[in-house]
Formats: structure tokens, sequence, C-alpha cells
């Protein structure tokens, strides 16, 4: 038995409260029918947050249960660890998100548990007017500055603010000081950590009443403060016009697809995580013979070999691998 065919996974949906209906209704999630939702977990192998197999004959299996039956199969020569090393997921931000940071892996090795470092990239699936990116540091701004600024309540003063548009995508490097506004709709890319030091969270409270728990003396501690503002990323082109780079490093390389007739996906070298964000495919596998529209999520494990995917209409697709 081997694992070689596509996989899709059933969402799990975090409802933290600055989330709103758009993973419903925009991303086809299926939410319940009340209540906001701020996260859809699509690919997830951490912990006891489990992506759980939908389709073909591992249906019901975790993805951490694949990781340790199939590992070849799924890495190919790629093989990470014992865990699946990247999570993606989906993202409503219908109020501004508490300013926060999260730590590199050698600081992440520390923790009790320890856990990953979190690198991410965000990919802006729609911006509302006058939404907003809170990401990096202004320039020259210390250690000293932002902890005064957390003394005063000043810390957005300190802050590199930018107004995001549909499309663009924002690297995020472990110990990069961040937020994401109200009014976006975003695809994240990952280390699968969950790890997250909240610097700053607008005075609000949480669902209990009560102000969420704030974690000041570790964020200023984890904080890069060489690292400065965060611009968004410049496309590159690669040798296929239909293909665009829009973030490599060391933890995930994270592609855009724009096409309208038949592409393969996928190599013996690794795992591809794939997510349509606009437009209709339809694969060539068996195991995955249905047509996958905006929102949908697959994995395309090493052992599946290349995976023709024929567009059905004008197609945009995010495709994350390992370097």
């Amino acid at each position: 038995m081997s694992l070689n065919y596509p996989l899709i996974f059933n969402p799990t949906f975090r409802d933290y409260i600055w989330g709103g209906r758009r993973l419903g209704t925009v991303l086809n999630k299926p939410i319940p029918a009340e209540g906001i939702f701020a996260e859809s977990w699509e690919v997830v192998d951490h912990g006891d947050d489990q992506s759980v197999v939908a389709n073909g004959p591992e249906a019901g299996k975790t993805l951490g249960q694949l990781v340790q039956q199939f590992p070849q199969d799924l890495f190919g020569v790629k093989t990470p660890s014992e865990t699946f090393p990247l999570l993606f997921k989906f993202l409503d931000a219908n109020r501004d998100l508490s300013i926060q940071v999260h730590p590199d892996d050698a600081q992440g090795a520390t923790l009790d548990p320890p856990d990953l470092g979190k690198t991410e990239a965000w990919y802006i699936l729609d911006a509302q007017p006058g939404a907003k990116v809170y990401v990096g540091l202004k320039d020259g701004v210390s250690q000293q500055d932002l902890a005064q600024a957390v003394a005063d309540d000043k810390v957005i003063d300190m802050m590199h603010v930018l107004e995001p548009h549909t499309g663009d995508c924002l690297f995020i490097p472990a110990k990069t000081v961040h937020a994401l506004g109200k009014g976006l709709l975003v695809a994240e890319i990952q280390q699968a950590s969950n790890t997250t030091f909240r610097l700053y969270d607008w005075g609000r409270v949480g669902a209990d009443g009560k102000p969420r728990a704030l974690h000041v003396e570790r964020s200023l501690e984890t904080i890069d403060y060489e690292k400065g503002p965060v611009q968004p990323q410049e496309p590159q082109p690669t040798s296929d016009p239909r293909i665009e780079r829009l973030v490599t490093c060391d933890k995930f390389i994270l592609d855009r697809w724009e096409f309208d007739d038949r592409k393969s996906i996928g190599d013996e070298k690794r795992f591809h995580i794939v997510a349509v964000l606009e437009g209709k495919v339809r694969s060539s596998h068996a195991q995955l013979d249905q047509a996958l529209g905006k929102g949908s999520t697959f994995v395309v494990p090493a052992a599946c070999g290349p995976l023709s995917l024929r567009a059905l209409e004008p197609t945009v697709l995010l495709d994350m691998y390992m370097p």
C-alpha cells in the first residue's frame, strides 16, 4: 500500500473574537449557520490539532498518522521531521488582530513543551477599503523605545503600517512583530507552530469579558529590532510564464499560478500544498475526480507524481512546498 493520490482534508474552524462569516460566504467553507469564524485550518499536524483525510483509501486518518505510516511517500527525499512541517489556513479578519510576535526555531526549542518557530507568509485574498496591516517596526525603533511605548499605550506609533491590495503577498519571518487589520481575507502558509506572544491587544476583552493575556516581556525579548518595516513581496518570474515566485525561504516556497489550460503539479522529491483562489480546476486522478473551486485545498504527496490539472475557467492557485 502506498500514499499515491492527492489528499483532501476536512477543514477545522477557529471562532476567535476577531472573525466573521467570509470563510463561508466567500471561500465556500461549511461553517456553522450561526457564529463568527476567524480561521479555517486546511492542513495541520500539530499535537492535537490534526487534519483528517476526507477522500480515498486513507479517509478518516489524521495527517499525523500519514506522516508516521507513509513518510517516504508523503515527503519523498524532503523528509524534514517526524511531523508535517507546514500549516496552511485561511483567515477572516473582521476586527484587528493583536500586535504579536512568534519565536524562531532556536527560541521555540526552549519552550515547555518545545515547539517550532513560526515564519509565515500572507496572501491577501480581499482587502476592504482602508484595511491595514501592521508589519514590522519603523526604522530605528529600539527595545527601549518599544518598552516605553507599551507603558505609554503608544505601541501603534512604533509600527510600520500599510494598506495592502488584493493579490499582495507579505513575508513575515519569525521574530517580526505584526498584525492583520480588520477587513482582510487572507491565505497563510507557516511553519507548523501555534506559539504566539501578544504585545498589544487594543485594550479589548475576550468572550469571557476579561482582557486577553498579554506577553509583553516575552514579546520584547523575541522581537528582531534590526528587521525594520516589511514591504509587499515583488513577484519573481520563473521558467514558466504562468508561475510567479512570491516567497523563497528556508522554511517553504510559495508560488502563484495563473492558467487557463492544463498544467502538471508535484514531483517525486516533495509534497505540494495547493489552494485554489480563483476559478476552478479538475484533476486527472480518480481519487480527486471533482471540480475544485475557490477555497479548495489539497495536498499532492511526493508518491503521487506529477498531477495533471485542467482549468475549467481562468484559475489562480497557490503552490506551497519545501525548498
